[in-house]
């Protein structure tokens, strides 16, 4: 089976496609609060579903790390208005420590193609 990598970088791909499956890489975004940088990191997901051939309501499994766990339902209210209706992944949510203070929130998602 072939594996495709999609924007491969020194140290990680932003996705890799095996089989029927893609994997994203944990997606990051600066912006001003976790409001605007889940919905700048569900964009960049938006995007390389679509590299990868497929699209959000695909998603398998989706991993959300928060660097501060006080900020769930600003996360969810974005979650919400973004997840397809009747295509919800299988989701965990945890309290992190991310790279940089700078990031708030941290998705990794699984999907089919």
């Amino acid at each position: 089976m072939s594996i495709k990598r999609i924007e491969v970088g020194p140290r990680m791909s932003q996705a890799v496609v095996h089989g029927s499956v893609v994997y994203l890489a944990g997606q990051v975004a600066l912006g001003d609060g976790v409001a605007a940088q889940t919905r700048a990191v569900l964009d960049q997901i938006d995007a390389l579903l679509a590299a990868a051939g497929t699209d959000k309501t695909r998603i398998l499994t989706t991993t959300i790390y928060l660097s501060d766990i006080s900020t769930f339902s600003e996360m969810n209210a974005e979650w919400d208005k973004w997840v397809a209706a009747g295509h919800t992944p299988a989701r965990a949510t945890v309290e992190a420590a991310l790279a940089t203070p700078d990031y708030k929130v941290e998705i990794v998602v699984s999907a089919a193609i």
